[in-house]
């Protein structure tokens, strides 16, 4: 089966819901000649009988049931796209297809993508998480509409994209209260030989948070290398070490994870960019997100 004949499905969900080919043939308005006929057309295009006779009534067989199952998604689907298509064009949800760097910190994500979901047109959106690279090529092959990442990217030879510098922020680093009190104490050189868990070893920031950690003379053993924003403050709580965290997030950070601020480190930033396709964003979502963060970073 090359192809499967949509019409026919129809005709043949139609008759399920009914439960009778007389009654599907007063709702379709076939006659019940004919929608027999279109009945074992299709039954046999599937290769199977789709309903078997108990005593006057149409029962489905194994296949059927197989096939209604697809068939309610497909018609479920189809029935709100004709909800949509009433709507008039500016009332119509706007999908918004992100990818964020797996680096960035969730909470990060989030206060980067609220300014689409805030608008007052509907927003539908569908975000992925992964590594920068991977990313760009999907939005390069028109599958996403924007990539949030903490790095830049080396587009030289490609001049449909476009980078925009977004609204950063100074790292702190946070530990559980007990390693977190006893740290402060002397800070840098309390640093000194305590356990670092590390996000990415290859973020800017994590090199940035190393020149500032020699120029310091500070020299902490990296025990973890977590790439997941979510995780690494997990372990921090229990205990395992110290992170690196945006201070822009410092108190959804200490009160989510039950940890505290050890100090903030105002040489060591945390940048972030969006990247588009073109110079012009036509995107309603995507351009709420690059004003607004632009607007932030410049004030």
């Amino acid at each position: 089966m090359e192809q499967l004949n949509l019409r026919h499905l129809y005709y043949f969900w139609v008759i399920s819901r009914e439960g009778s080919i007389a009654r599907a043939s007063e709702v379709l308005e076939l006659a019940p000649q004919t929608l027999s006929g279109q009945l074992a057309t299709f039954e046999a295009s599937v290769g199977g009988r789709l309903f078997s006779r108990e005593r006057r009534k149409l029962i489905l067989t194994d296949l059927g049931r197989l096939i209604l199952g697809y068939a309610d998604d497909i018609f479920a689907l189809t029935g709100e796209l004709a909800e949509t298509l009433r709507l008039d064009p500016s009332e119509r949800p706007l999908t918004l297809r992100a990818g964020v760097s797996a680096s960035i910190h969730k909470l990060i994500a989030y206060y980067l993508l609220q300014p689409a979901m805030a608008g007052e047109r509907s927003v539908q959106l569908e975000c992925q998480t992964g590594r920068t690279e991977d990313l760009v090529l999907s939005l390069k092959r028109k599958e996403l509409d924007l990539v949030l990442t903490d790095r830049m990217p080396k587009l030289q030879e490609d001049g449909n994209l476009t980078v925009h510098p977004l609204s950063g922020s100074t790292m702190s680093l946070y530990a559980a209260p007990g390693l977190a009190k006893k740290l402060k104490k002397g800070f840098p050189e309390s640093l000194n030989g305590q356990p670092l868990l590390a996000n990415a070893t290859d973020a800017p920031y994590f090199e940035r948070l190393m020149n500032w950690f020699s120029l310091n003379g500070v020299r902490m053993k990296l025990v973890a290398r977590v790439d997941d924003s979510a995780l690494i403050k997990v372990f921090g709580s229990q205990g395992y070490g110290v992170f690196a965290a945006p201070t822009s997030i410092r108190e959804e950070v200490c009160r989510q994870y039950e940890v505290e601020q050890i100090a903030s480190i105002d040489e060591v930033m945390d940048e972030l960019f969006a990247i588009t396709r073109g110079r012009k964003t036509a995107h309603e979502g995507v351009r709420a997100i690059v004003e607004a963060h632009a607007e932030n970073k410049q004030s």
